[in-house]
């Protein structure tokens, strides 16, 4: 069992209150007791019973003398086939017993994988579950589940159990559902040991105390702790709180939970605790303070716990219960580095406990915490999101349907207003680009020195760093990585993850998945790793809140190439969110059969190409998409013969890139390797894996205001898609002259207002552009972490928008210019515009209003809307500043603007035949659009009208360069075969 070493006064590697729950088991019946039974009949017969009976009728295989030849040469008879086929019976006897042999040594010495017998797959399969029926007579069936000790493994030298020495063993996951019946065998012998305990302990006749210290740094004293340090295996907690449950303690209180232990607490401990800091009796402590004497002499007078009797049989058969498991497993949490000092507190990041929630926050206005906690799944989202928009304004561009063409997508409302903010506020764009780039760069340094990819099982993000917990040790990793606080611990500072450059290397870890936070610290589990099922129980509603957390993130995160997630039982409608990633069965039927096809396939694809596992070919030379993993998320429990054959087929999963996550309500899933819970409070307990984190979930209110946002953003969504008239129309008649005037297109000017004191131009120069591109509203927890990436506290953003009040100033009717709607979100009055503003209104206007009748006004108010286009949108903002520009589509939106724009003003003098005209238009939104593919190709008609073959040539050579290695698009190449038929000897003439 991996154990934590006693915490030092240095040390901070305990998590806080983490409490191991006992592992469900379920008690042996007069079933088994029969099965048993008839297992050892048909042991009997097949390993007795079938060469006696051979012996007797047909006699023993080995002739009497060996002569070859001569048996060559004789007369194949009815005889000389019953010899044959007696030998085939007495072949088979002797493999199933060899079976037999090497899954009962493996079962009764509990170390090692059994030994796999060659060719003898279906015979020993039916050899070890004889055997482990035989064992049901000495070990409850919970012990022929997978345990996983060997996660986070710690080296001290403390005495180890006999199954947690046999899990230290490398490569043992590989095999993980073979162990089983060595699993059970030492499970056996510790019960034993465990409920001899406290009889020994009643003959030693010394009652023992502990007093809970108080907490020193981030380690917390636990009952896990404690019965780790001072009993020697941390699953004999039960014992110590069943001494010591409701008793009163000095401060008055009782302990109740084992979870809720405090400093100053006395605990009476089991007679065989061993360490330096109990205390057995009073009276022989002369170092104990006479107080804490006192204090341990009434406690002990105080239950039944002091005689050494009931109660410590009674916590040896529960702790023999709760440890039935086969062994415990940690996903330890890593040692906490301090956080980077820096010198403005309103540029750091808060702890995810620090930042304000909907409940601390009076100006949080009902933001859904969920994604405001899960800053990687709102990332992944949010970038998901903005692609799928830009994609719905390229298509409806280029597809010609002139009235979307440079439009906004639908604003939207309600929850699904609420949930893109939350997206907003929660998302940590820079931490998956760092993560992104830490792993990719890891995978090309262990490809440079021709080293595999360890097995990693967990991911830790702490301050910045990046902690990799693999699953046994990997020797000293390529620099800039370190060493962890052991062997099985690799870390990567933040500055130098900020160092790496991109790489060209495949995602070695695309299967990382957050589940939740534990003492400040993230964790992702890599479910690609898992050796066998993940199992989830817990209520139906909450199961499916982690669920749809799981399989958002997956979708959309940014450390994954490629990957299929696989949904059933839920989440039909998920797959809006990544419809090449994710998709949809409609039962367990359909899976196993599914399943069974791809594990057979990367099996031989491994085999032909060489590779031991996914990891070996996912570096270097050999990728392709077979290495890409799979990951099951199956929400409907299986029945049990489902759930066998899905333990079948995870058996060896983790070595073929597929990962099986599966939700069960009882808790008890035949053949899950790793089993979680998550609780109505939103806590996700895995106490077999030591952990017990705040769980990451996407409950179906958020779920369902995501879908709508990636549905409304779909280019195929129809009539419902992105809408024609812009949200905010100015007033474009000389009456309707705005009293502030910000230039946003090009360089950043205001005219209008004064400029503010130094140090505070920039902060609030942003915060107006960011109001003036959301004419809707903006969030104020949106403003401020567009203004701070790292956090701030509420009071600095409530200074900073009184500064910008007063700054706007008010209108004359003495109504404030910055202004708060009903929803609570800030807005900005109808005398602030932009030139952008001002720009899509002339637009509107020339093409859907008074220029639709009158071509005089047409070509007036386009010539007007070019001319106000003067480079690209805040053209000279300052490094570092205007990051939230990243979530936002206006760097798409403004150049199709502008495109439309000099098309239709193209439009507009070719109709005169003014193709002079028409060239300076287009000349003019090619500066801003220079990549529109539609603006060359009216310019080459354009060009062509002028009847000047040269410039036209002239013209073709310069987009051949311009298009480089690509060439140009085929509507382009066309277009000149249609316009110059001799363009391209032209342009290789001329070039």
């Amino acid at each position: 069992m991996p154990r934590r070493r006693s915490p030092s006064p240095s040390s901070s590697t305990a998590p806080r209150n983490r409490t191991p729950q006992p592992v469900r088991v379920r008690q042996r019946t007069f079933g088994d007791f029969v099965k048993a039974f008839l297992a050892f009949v048909a042991l009997a017969v097949l390993l007795v019973g079938v060469p006696a009976a051979l012996a007797m009728t047909a006699g023993w295989p080995f002739p009497e003398t060996f002569e070859p030849m001569e048996w060559l040469r004789q007369d194949i008879s009815v005889s000389t086939f019953l010899g044959i086929l007696t030998f085939v019976v007495w072949l088979a006897w002797a493999q199933f017993t060899a079976c037999v042999l090497v899954e009962m040594k493996a079962a009764l010495s509990g170390v090692g994988v059994p030994g796999r017998v060659p060719g003898a797959g279906p015979s020993q399969l039916l050899a070890r579950q004889l055997v482990a029926a035989l064992l049901l007579v000495g070990a409850t069936a919970a012990s022929f589940t997978p345990s996983l000790a060997q996660l986070g493994q710690t080296y001290d030298d403390n005495q180890r159990p006999t199954v947690a020495a046999a899990q230290q063993t490398p490569g043992l996951f590989a095999q993980q559902q073979e162990q089983a019946a060595g699993a059970a065998a030492a499970v056996a012998e510790q019960a034993s040991h465990t409920e001899a305990t406290p009889a020994a302990a009643k003959k030693q006749g010394d009652t023992k105390f502990y007093r809970i210290q108080p907490p020193e740094g981030r380690h917390h004293d636990s009952l896990w702790e404690i019965a780790e340090r001072h009993l020697g295996d941390g699953r004999r907690y039960k014992e110590i709180f069943e001494l010591n449950k409701d008793r009163v303690q000095p401060d008055g209180s009782r302990l109740s939970e084992a979870s809720l232990i405090r400093p100053g607490w006395i605990m009476e401990m089991p007679g065989d605790a061993r360490g330096g800091d109990l205390v057995e009796m009073p009276d022989d402590a002369p170092e104990v303070s006479p107080e804490v004497r006192q204090q341990i002499s009434d406690y002990a007078r105080t239950g039944d716990g002091a005689s050494g009797g009931g109660d410590q049989a009674q916590g040896g058969d529960q702790a023999q219960d709760s440890g039935s498991g086969g062994g415990t497993a940690h996903v330890d949490l890593p040692r906490q580095r301090p956080a980077p000092e820096t010198g403005h507190a309103d540029l750091r990041r808060p702890a995810p406990d620090q930042v304000a929630t909907p409940a601390q926050d009076s100006s949080s206005f009902g933001l859904p915490e969920a994604l405001l906690t899960a800053p990687l799944l709102a990332a992944g989202l949010l970038g998901a999101l903005g692609h799928r928009r830009r994609q719905a304004l390229w298509q409806s561009a280029f597809a010609g349907i002139g009235g979307r063409r440079g439009m906004e997508p639908p604003t939207p409302t309600g929850d699904a207003l609420d949930v893109q903010d939350a997206l907003l506020v929660g998302a940590d764009p820079e931490g998956v680009r760092l993560l992104d780039r830490s792993l990719r760069g890891l995978a090309a340094s262990l490809a440079a020195e021709s080293r595999p990819l360890p097995t990693v099982y967990a991911a830790w993000m702490s301050n910045g760093d990046l902690h990799l917990q693999l699953a046994q040790p990997s020797g000293k990793p390529p620099s800039p990585w370190q060493l962890g606080q052991d062997q099985t611990f690799w870390m990567l500072a933040r500055a130098d993850a900020e160092a790496y450059e991109d790489v060209d290397t495949a995602a070695p870890y695309p299967g990382l998945v957050s589940l939740g936070t534990m003492d400040d610290s993230r964790l992702l589990l890599n479910l690609e790793s898992v050796p066998g099922i993940v199992s989830l129980s817990g209520r139906e509603e909450d199961r499916a809140a982690v669920f749809a957390s799981v399989a958002a993130e997956l979708a959309t995160n940014g450390w994954s190439d490629r990957m299929t997630i696989t949904l059933v039982g839920f989440g039909e409608d998920l797959t809006a969110l990544a419809p090449s990633r994710l998709r949809h069965l409609d039962g367990i039927e359909a899976l196993i059969e599914t399943m069974e096809a791809e594990t057979r396939q990367r099996r031989g694809a491994l085999g032909a190409a060489g590779h031991d596992s996914v990891l070996t070919g996912r570096t270097g030379p050999a990728r392709h998409t077979r290495w890409a993993p799979h990951l099951v998320l199956l929400a409907a429990e299986p029945s049990p013969e489902d759930a066998m054959t899905l333990a079948e087929l995870a058996a060896d999963a983790s070595r073929l890139g597929i990962g099986y996550l599966v939700g069960t309500g009882s808790g008890d899933l035949p053949g899950a390797a790793w089993e979680m819970e998550i609780t109505a409070e939103g806590r996700l307990l895995a106490p077999l894996l030591g952990l017990e984190l705040d769980a990451q979930l996407l409950p179906a209110a958020q779920q369902r205001a995501v879908v709508e946002l990636f549905t409304d953003a779909d280019p195929e969504h129809g009539p419902d898609g992105p809408g024609t008239t812009p949200p905010f129309l100015v007033d474009i008649s000389e009456q309707g002259r705005p009293a502030v005037y910000a230039r946003l297109v090009g360089s950043y000017e205001i005219i209008g207002l004064e400029t503010p004191d130094g140090e505070r131009s920039a902060l609030l120069h942003e915060a107006l552009a960011l109001l003036l591109l959301h004419r809707e509203g903006v969030h104020p927890r949106v403003l401020s972490s567009a203004l701070w990436p790292r956090g701030v506290t509420d009071d600095v953003r409530e200074a900073l928008l009184d500064r910008l009040r007063d700054w706007l100033g008010t209108d004359p009717d003495g109504t404030p210019r910055l202004r708060t709607d009903d929803a609570g979100r800030l807005t900005l009055a109808k005398s602030v515009v932009s030139d952008l503003d001002v720009l899509r209104s002339l637009y509107h206007e020339a093409t859907q209003g008074k220029g639709v009748d009158s071509r005089a006004v047409r070509g007036r108010l386009l010539t007007d809307a070019l001319v106000l286009v003067r480079g690209p949108l805040l053209a000279d903002r300052p490094e570092g500043r205007y990051r939230w520009l990243t979530h936002e589509i206006v760097d798409a939106q403004l150049p199709l603007l502008v495109a439309d724009t000099g098309l239709a003003l193209a439009e507009f003098h070719m109709e005169k035949n003014r193709a002079e005209k028409a060239i300076e238009a287009l000349n003019a939104a090619l500066r801003t659009a220079p990549a529109d593919e539609r603006l060359w190709n009216e310019l080459l008609r354009a060009t062509h009208a002028l009847g000047d073959p040269e410039r036209l040539t002239t013209l073709a050579s310069d987009l051949v360069t311009r298009s480089g290695a690509r060439g140009l698009p085929p509507r382009t190449e066309a277009l000149l075969d249609e316009l110059l038929p001799t363009w391209r000897d032209a342009v290789a003439a001329a070039g």
